[in-house]
């Protein structure tokens, strides 16, 4: 795949993300309207029950400040994945909520957990990670505006918060990382130069034959017949004068 079918923008990079964004509000907004409470379909880890929030989860919230907080990062974010890794977006995300949410049932604690913020490590990390490995100006200039945006979220990996699910946290910038190295050959290179790609042939290229070995530039015989005719055109006018 070139690099501009890397690079191009589509209805995607905005239609997917915002459809993501008004699917967990929805749920929120069903939960509020009819007094529902849907946190007991999030993940319980160590419980066969528990497995259903692997794939649930991400669109349950417990409260408007939790859900608003997940928000931003999750519309900006997929959008990015869609415009700089449109070819595997849906991979990374479909397998990344799956892998993130198993990794948060194997080690989390013995309570219900909830919430986009998995799947958003997941987003933060790979896109950091992928343009670290990628050596390319452009997916090394998204991965330091990632950090400079949501590098601080690294410290909600750890236990420093009661009632956050650092696990969820941690789950998913692993699964990310994991991501970027598994999919390290899914990366838009720069491009090369012409002479430096390996079926290229000097012979063949028009710039490249009009100079010799030497460097020396050849001219042509349809440039030396006119360059005789001026010399003979002037030649005949002076001889007039």
């Amino acid at each position: 795949m070139s690099q501009d079918e890397h690079f191009k923008f589509s209805t995607g990079v905005v239609a997917y993300p915002i459809f993501f964004v008004l699917s967990i509000w929805m749920v929120f907004w069903f939960e509020v309207r009819f007094g529902y409470n849907f946190s007991k379909y999030g993940i319980y880890p160590q419980s066969l029950k528990g497995l259903r929030g692997v794939l649930l989860s991400p669109f349950i919230h417990g409260d408007i400040k939790h859900i608003y907080h997940n928000t931003i990062p999750l519309f900006v974010l997929s959008m990015a994945l869609f415009y700089f890794y449109r070819h595997i977006a849906w991979k990374v995300i479909l397998f990344g909520i799956l892998i993130s949410g198993i990794l948060t049932w194997s080690i989390g604690r013995p309570s219900y957990h909830i919430g986009a913020s998995g799947f958003i490590y997941v987003l933060v990390s790979f896109t950091f990670f992928k343009g670290v490995f990628a050596k390319h100006y452009r997916l090394i200039a998204l991965s330091l505006l990632v950090v400079f945006l949501y590098g601080s979220m690294i410290w909600y990996t750890l236990p420093i918060e009661e009632g956050i699910s650092w696990e969820g946290h941690l789950a998913g910038l692993v699964t990310g990382l994991l991501f970027a190295l598994f999919f390290k050959k899914e990366i838009a290179k720069p491009k090369k130069y012409i002479w430096e790609l390996e079926n290229f042939n000097e012979a063949d290229d028009p710039f490249l034959r009009q100079f010799d070995e030497n460097g020396n530039f050849i001219e042509s015989k349809h440039e030396e017949k006119e360059q005789e005719q001026s010399i003979n055109y002037i030649y005949k006018e002076n001889k007039k004068d």
